[in-house]
Protein backbone atom coordinates (compact mmCIF):
# COMPACT_ATOMS: atom_id res chain seq x y z
CA UNK A 1 0.00 0.00 0.00
CA UNK A 2 1.31 3.48 -0.84
CA UNK A 3 0.30 6.89 0.45
CA UNK A 4 0.77 9.96 -1.69
CA UNK A 5 -0.91 12.59 0.47
CA UNK A 6 1.53 15.50 0.71
CA UNK A 7 2.53 16.77 4.15
CA UNK A 8 4.83 19.78 4.62
CA UNK A 9 6.46 18.13 7.64
CA UNK A 10 7.56 15.06 5.70
CA UNK A 11 10.13 14.56 2.93
CA UNK A 12 11.89 17.80 3.86
CA UNK A 13 14.61 18.82 1.37
CA UNK A 14 18.13 18.18 2.62
CA UNK A 15 19.87 21.12 4.22
CA UNK A 16 22.77 22.18 1.96
CA UNK A 17 26.11 20.96 3.25
CA UNK A 18 27.80 24.30 2.64
CA UNK A 19 25.24 26.16 4.76
CA UNK A 20 26.29 24.82 8.17
CA UNK A 21 29.33 27.09 8.25
CA UNK A 22 27.10 30.00 7.27
CA UNK A 23 24.77 29.21 10.17
CA UNK A 24 27.74 29.11 12.54
CA UNK A 25 28.93 32.50 11.33
CA UNK A 26 25.47 34.02 11.74
CA UNK A 27 25.31 32.72 15.30
CA UNK A 28 28.77 34.15 15.94
CA UNK A 29 27.51 37.56 14.80
CA UNK A 30 24.64 37.39 17.28
CA UNK A 31 27.14 36.56 20.03
CA UNK A 32 29.57 39.28 18.94
CA UNK A 33 32.42 36.79 18.81
CA UNK A 34 35.27 35.73 16.59
CA UNK A 35 35.64 32.52 18.59
CA UNK A 36 34.81 29.22 16.96
CA UNK A 37 31.13 28.33 16.97
CA UNK A 38 30.21 24.65 16.94
CA UNK A 39 26.73 23.19 16.79
CA UNK A 40 25.06 20.17 18.34
CA UNK A 41 22.01 18.44 16.94
CA UNK A 42 20.17 18.36 20.24
CA UNK A 43 18.40 20.58 22.72
CA UNK A 44 20.74 22.83 24.70
CA UNK A 45 20.83 20.60 27.79
CA UNK A 46 23.13 18.29 25.79
CA UNK A 47 25.42 21.17 24.84
CA UNK A 48 25.60 22.21 28.49
CA UNK A 49 26.54 18.71 29.62
CA UNK A 50 29.08 18.52 26.80
CA UNK A 51 30.69 21.75 28.03
CA UNK A 52 30.88 20.50 31.62
CA UNK A 53 32.22 17.11 30.61
CA UNK A 54 34.74 18.41 28.08
CA UNK A 55 36.41 21.18 30.05
CA UNK A 56 37.01 19.30 33.32
CA UNK A 57 39.76 16.80 34.03
CA UNK A 58 40.13 14.77 37.25
CA UNK A 59 41.44 16.89 40.11
CA UNK A 60 40.52 20.26 38.60
CA UNK A 61 38.66 22.69 40.83
CA UNK A 62 35.67 24.64 39.54
CA UNK A 63 33.50 27.37 41.06
CA UNK A 64 29.89 26.77 40.04
CA UNK A 65 27.20 29.40 40.63
CA UNK A 66 23.83 27.86 41.45
CA UNK A 67 20.65 29.88 40.94
CA UNK A 68 18.41 27.13 39.54
CA UNK A 69 18.28 23.39 38.85
CA UNK A 70 20.45 24.03 35.78
CA UNK A 71 23.33 25.23 37.93
CA UNK A 72 22.94 22.17 40.15
CA UNK A 73 23.07 19.86 37.15
CA UNK A 74 26.13 21.60 35.75
CA UNK A 75 27.94 21.02 39.03
CA UNK A 76 26.95 17.35 39.00
CA UNK A 77 28.28 16.90 35.47
CA UNK A 78 31.62 18.47 36.40
CA UNK A 79 31.87 16.21 39.46
CA UNK A 80 31.13 13.20 37.27
CA UNK A 81 34.07 14.23 35.10
CA UNK A 82 36.31 14.13 38.18
CA UNK A 83 36.28 17.80 39.13
CA UNK A 84 36.22 19.26 42.62
CA UNK A 85 33.25 21.60 42.44
CA UNK A 86 32.61 24.52 44.80
CA UNK A 87 28.93 25.46 44.56
CA UNK A 88 28.13 29.10 45.29
CA UNK A 89 24.41 28.96 45.94
CA UNK A 90 22.12 31.97 45.87
CA UNK A 91 19.09 32.53 48.06
CA UNK A 92 16.43 30.31 46.55
CA UNK A 93 15.16 31.67 43.22
CA UNK A 94 17.21 34.85 43.59
CA UNK A 95 20.15 36.24 41.63
CA UNK A 96 23.63 35.57 43.01
CA UNK A 97 25.40 38.32 44.96
CA UNK A 98 28.70 39.41 43.41
CA UNK A 99 30.32 39.47 46.86
CA UNK A 100 29.51 35.76 47.31
CA UNK A 101 31.28 34.98 44.06
CA UNK A 102 34.27 37.11 45.02
CA UNK A 103 34.53 35.34 48.37
CA UNK A 104 34.51 31.93 46.68
CA UNK A 105 37.18 32.94 44.19
CA UNK A 106 39.38 34.38 46.93
CA UNK A 107 38.88 31.28 49.09
CA UNK A 108 39.87 28.94 46.24
CA UNK A 109 42.81 30.51 44.40
CA UNK A 110 43.58 27.12 42.84
CA UNK A 111 40.25 27.01 40.95
CA UNK A 112 40.56 27.06 37.17
CA UNK A 113 36.94 27.20 35.93
CA UNK A 114 33.88 29.32 36.77
CA UNK A 115 30.41 28.43 35.50
CA UNK A 116 27.07 30.22 35.74
CA UNK A 117 23.68 30.71 34.15
CA UNK A 118 23.13 34.22 32.79
CA UNK A 119 19.32 34.46 32.92
CA UNK A 120 16.90 32.00 34.50
CA UNK A 121 13.53 31.31 32.90
CA UNK A 122 12.73 29.08 35.87
CA UNK A 123 12.40 32.07 38.23
CA UNK A 124 12.73 35.18 36.07
CA UNK A 125 16.07 36.37 37.47
CA UNK A 126 19.21 37.52 35.68
CA UNK A 127 22.65 37.17 37.24
CA UNK A 128 25.20 40.04 37.14
CA UNK A 129 27.20 38.59 34.25
CA UNK A 130 29.47 41.55 33.55
CA UNK A 131 30.75 41.80 37.13
CA UNK A 132 31.18 38.05 37.55
CA UNK A 133 33.07 37.54 34.30
CA UNK A 134 35.31 40.49 35.15
CA UNK A 135 36.14 38.85 38.50
CA UNK A 136 36.85 35.53 36.81
CA UNK A 137 39.14 37.09 34.22
CA UNK A 138 41.08 38.96 36.88
CA UNK A 139 41.85 35.62 38.53
CA UNK A 140 42.58 33.74 35.30
CA UNK A 141 39.54 31.45 35.41
CA UNK A 142 38.06 29.84 32.32
CA UNK A 143 34.39 30.83 32.11
CA UNK A 144 31.40 28.79 30.99
CA UNK A 145 28.11 30.67 30.58
CA UNK A 146 24.68 29.15 30.03
CA UNK A 147 23.16 31.86 27.83
CA UNK A 148 20.23 29.80 26.56
CA UNK A 149 17.65 32.05 28.23
CA UNK A 150 19.48 35.31 27.64
CA UNK A 151 20.79 35.34 24.07
CA UNK A 152 18.64 37.74 22.07
CA UNK A 153 16.97 39.13 25.17
CA UNK A 154 19.96 40.62 26.98
CA UNK A 155 23.18 42.23 25.86
CA UNK A 156 25.70 39.44 25.30
CA UNK A 157 29.05 40.50 23.86
CA UNK A 158 31.12 37.35 24.22
CA UNK A 159 34.43 38.82 23.08
CA UNK A 160 34.14 42.10 24.98
CA UNK A 161 33.33 40.21 28.18
CA UNK A 162 35.91 37.51 27.55
CA UNK A 163 33.60 34.49 27.89
CA UNK A 164 35.42 31.26 27.07
CA UNK A 165 32.39 29.05 26.43
CA UNK A 166 28.90 30.38 25.81
CA UNK A 167 26.11 27.85 25.33
CA UNK A 168 22.99 28.96 23.48
CA UNK A 169 19.74 27.53 22.18
CA UNK A 170 17.57 29.25 19.57
CA UNK A 171 14.18 28.38 21.07
CA UNK A 172 13.72 31.33 23.43
CA UNK A 173 14.40 34.98 22.49
CA UNK A 174 15.54 33.96 19.00
CA UNK A 175 12.16 32.23 18.50
CA UNK A 176 13.70 29.30 16.64
CA UNK A 177 13.61 25.51 16.93
CA UNK A 178 14.38 23.70 20.18
CA UNK A 179 16.20 20.72 18.70
CA UNK A 180 19.55 22.41 18.01
CA UNK A 181 22.12 24.20 20.15
CA UNK A 182 25.49 25.88 19.75
CA UNK A 183 28.59 26.87 21.68
CA UNK A 184 31.18 29.56 21.14
CA UNK A 185 34.60 28.34 22.27
CA UNK A 186 37.70 30.46 22.85
CA UNK A 187 41.26 29.38 22.04
CA UNK A 188 41.99 29.07 25.78
CA UNK A 189 38.98 26.81 26.20
CA UNK A 190 40.03 24.68 23.23
CA UNK A 191 43.47 24.15 24.77
CA UNK A 192 41.84 22.82 27.92
CA UNK A 193 39.25 20.73 26.06
CA UNK A 194 41.92 19.03 23.92
CA UNK A 195 44.15 18.01 26.77
CA UNK A 196 44.59 14.23 27.14
CA UNK A 197 41.99 12.34 29.12
CA UNK A 198 38.85 13.83 27.64
CA UNK A 199 35.92 12.04 26.09
CA UNK A 200 36.02 10.98 22.46
CA UNK A 201 33.54 9.37 20.08
CA UNK A 202 30.72 10.88 22.11
CA UNK A 203 28.04 13.51 21.61
CA UNK A 204 29.38 14.97 24.87
CA UNK A 205 32.86 15.45 23.41
CA UNK A 206 33.50 18.99 22.25
CA UNK A 207 36.95 17.83 21.18
CA UNK A 208 35.30 15.70 18.51
CA UNK A 209 33.54 18.77 17.15
CA UNK A 210 36.86 20.51 16.60
CA UNK A 211 37.43 18.15 13.67
CA UNK A 212 34.46 19.74 11.87
CA UNK A 213 36.36 23.04 11.94
CA UNK A 214 39.69 21.47 11.06
CA UNK A 215 38.14 19.65 8.10
CA UNK A 216 36.78 22.81 6.51
CA UNK A 217 33.35 23.22 8.19
CA UNK A 218 31.44 21.30 5.57
CA UNK A 219 28.54 18.90 6.22
CA UNK A 220 28.11 17.98 9.86
CA UNK A 221 29.02 14.46 10.94
CA UNK A 222 26.20 12.03 11.46
CA UNK A 223 22.67 12.18 10.12
CA UNK A 224 21.33 15.72 10.15
CA UNK A 225 17.73 16.74 10.80
CA UNK A 226 16.73 18.97 7.86
CA UNK A 227 13.53 20.32 9.41
CA UNK A 228 15.40 21.76 12.41
CA UNK A 229 18.13 23.31 10.25
CA UNK A 230 15.68 24.92 7.84
CA UNK A 231 13.76 26.27 10.85
CA UNK A 232 16.94 27.71 12.37
CA UNK A 233 17.88 29.25 9.03
CA UNK A 234 14.46 30.93 8.88
CA UNK A 235 14.63 32.10 12.51
CA UNK A 236 18.04 33.68 11.94
CA UNK A 237 16.71 35.40 8.84
CA UNK A 238 13.93 36.93 10.89
CA UNK A 239 16.40 38.03 13.59
CA UNK A 240 18.70 39.59 11.01
CA UNK A 241 15.82 41.41 9.33
CA UNK A 242 14.82 42.97 12.64
CA UNK A 243 18.40 43.42 13.86
CA UNK A 244 19.75 41.80 17.02
CA UNK A 245 19.91 45.14 18.84
CA UNK A 246 16.25 45.74 18.03
CA UNK A 247 15.36 42.23 19.24
CA UNK A 248 17.10 42.90 22.55
CA UNK A 249 15.40 46.30 22.83
CA UNK A 250 12.01 44.70 22.17
CA UNK A 251 12.56 42.21 25.00
CA UNK A 252 13.79 44.96 27.32
CA UNK A 253 10.66 47.00 26.55
CA UNK A 254 8.35 44.02 27.10
CA UNK A 255 9.96 43.33 30.48
CA UNK A 256 9.63 46.98 31.52
CA UNK A 257 5.99 47.14 30.44
CA UNK A 258 5.13 43.86 32.15
CA UNK A 259 6.71 45.06 35.39
CA UNK A 260 4.79 48.33 35.19
CA UNK A 261 1.54 46.50 34.54
CA UNK A 262 2.01 44.05 37.40
CA UNK A 263 2.87 46.83 39.85
CA UNK A 264 -0.20 48.79 38.72
CA UNK A 265 -2.34 45.72 39.45
CA UNK A 266 -1.24 46.22 43.05
CA UNK A 267 1.15 43.25 43.12
CA UNK A 268 4.89 43.10 43.83
CA UNK A 269 7.20 41.77 41.13
CA UNK A 270 9.45 38.97 42.45
CA UNK A 271 12.81 40.57 41.73
CA UNK A 272 14.18 44.03 41.04
CA UNK A 273 14.53 45.45 37.55
CA UNK A 274 18.32 45.17 37.88
CA UNK A 275 18.16 41.42 38.55
CA UNK A 276 15.13 40.60 36.42
CA UNK A 277 15.08 38.62 33.17
CA UNK A 278 13.95 40.35 29.99
CA UNK A 279 12.24 37.14 28.89
CA UNK A 280 10.17 36.24 31.96
CA UNK A 281 8.66 38.34 34.74
CA UNK A 282 7.85 36.46 37.95
CA UNK A 283 5.31 37.43 40.56
CA UNK A 284 4.91 35.99 44.04
CA UNK A 285 1.44 34.60 44.61
CA UNK A 286 -0.38 36.13 47.59
CA UNK A 287 -0.28 34.28 50.90
CA UNK A 288 -2.70 31.37 51.29
CA UNK A 289 -3.03 30.97 47.52
CA UNK A 290 -1.48 28.26 45.35
CA UNK A 291 0.16 29.32 42.11
CA UNK A 292 -1.04 26.17 40.37
CA UNK A 293 -4.64 26.56 41.53
CA UNK A 294 -4.61 30.26 40.78
CA UNK A 295 -3.64 29.67 37.16
CA UNK A 296 -6.30 27.02 36.62
CA UNK A 297 -8.90 29.80 36.83
CA UNK A 298 -7.56 31.39 33.63
CA UNK A 299 -6.33 28.35 31.69
CA UNK A 300 -9.10 28.91 29.14
CA UNK A 301 -7.56 32.27 28.21
CA UNK A 302 -4.46 30.50 26.83
CA UNK A 303 -2.01 33.14 27.98
CA UNK A 304 1.73 32.58 28.61
CA UNK A 305 1.41 32.14 32.38
CA UNK A 306 3.09 29.29 34.25
CA UNK A 307 4.24 28.34 37.72
CA UNK A 308 7.87 28.77 38.75
CA UNK A 309 10.34 25.90 38.56
CA UNK A 310 12.77 24.73 41.23
CA UNK A 311 13.38 25.49 44.91
CA UNK A 312 12.06 28.86 45.99
CA UNK A 313 10.00 29.31 42.83
CA UNK A 314 7.15 26.96 43.67
CA UNK A 315 4.75 29.77 44.50
CA UNK A 316 5.72 32.12 41.70
CA UNK A 317 3.74 32.82 38.57
CA UNK A 318 5.89 33.41 35.50
CA UNK A 319 4.67 35.75 32.78
CA UNK A 320 6.52 34.92 29.58
CA UNK A 321 7.39 37.61 27.03
CA UNK A 322 9.94 35.66 25.02
CA UNK A 323 10.66 35.62 21.31
CA UNK A 324 7.63 36.60 19.26
CA UNK A 325 5.72 37.04 22.53
CA UNK A 326 7.82 40.09 23.43
CA UNK A 327 5.19 42.50 22.15
CA UNK A 328 2.42 44.78 23.36
CA UNK A 329 -0.57 42.53 22.69
CA UNK A 330 0.90 39.53 24.54
CA UNK A 331 2.10 41.61 27.49
CA UNK A 332 -1.28 43.33 27.74
CA UNK A 333 -3.29 40.11 27.56
CA UNK A 334 -1.04 38.15 29.94
CA UNK A 335 -1.05 40.83 32.65
CA UNK A 336 -4.83 41.14 32.32
CA UNK A 337 -5.18 37.38 32.64
CA UNK A 338 -3.16 37.41 35.84
CA UNK A 339 -5.36 40.21 37.15
CA UNK A 340 -8.44 38.12 36.38
CA UNK A 341 -6.89 35.14 38.16
CA UNK A 342 -6.38 37.28 41.27
CA UNK A 343 -9.94 38.56 41.13
CA UNK A 344 -11.30 35.04 40.78
CA UNK A 345 -9.52 34.21 44.04
CA UNK A 346 -10.99 37.17 45.88
CA UNK A 347 -8.01 39.50 45.58
CA UNK A 348 -8.09 43.09 44.37
CA UNK A 349 -6.50 43.73 40.99
CA UNK A 350 -6.77 47.04 39.11
CA UNK A 351 -6.71 45.76 35.56
CA UNK A 352 -7.54 49.15 34.11
CA UNK A 353 -4.58 50.75 35.84
CA UNK A 354 -2.37 47.89 34.66
CA UNK A 355 -3.36 48.45 31.03
CA UNK A 356 -2.76 52.17 31.36
CA UNK A 357 0.70 51.55 32.80
CA UNK A 358 1.59 49.15 29.99
CA UNK A 359 0.44 51.60 27.32
CA UNK A 360 2.39 54.39 28.98
CA UNK A 361 5.61 52.39 28.71
CA UNK A 362 5.01 51.47 25.09
CA UNK A 363 3.82 54.99 24.30
CA UNK A 364 7.18 56.47 25.26
CA UNK A 365 9.02 54.52 22.55
CA UNK A 366 10.34 56.76 19.82
CA UNK A 367 9.68 60.02 21.66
Amino acid sequence: MTFDRWNPLLDIPAFPGDRYAVIADRLAAILNTRNDVVMIQSEAIVALEAAATSIIRPGMKAINIVTSPYGLWFGEWMRRAGGEVIDVTAIAARAIEVDAVADAINSHPDASVLSLVHAESASGICNPLLEIIALARTHGLLTVVDAVASVGGHDLDVDALGIDIAVIGPQKALAGPAGLSALSISSDAWRQIRKPGGLSNSILSLSDLKSWIENGRGPLPGTTVPLEWHALDAALGRIEAEGIDAVIARHTLAAKATRAGIEALGVDVWTSAETGSNLVTSVKVPEALSAEKLLTTVTHLRQPLATGVGPGAENLVRITHTGQQACLDVVSAAVSAYGLALRSSGKDADIGAAQAAILTVYGKVGR
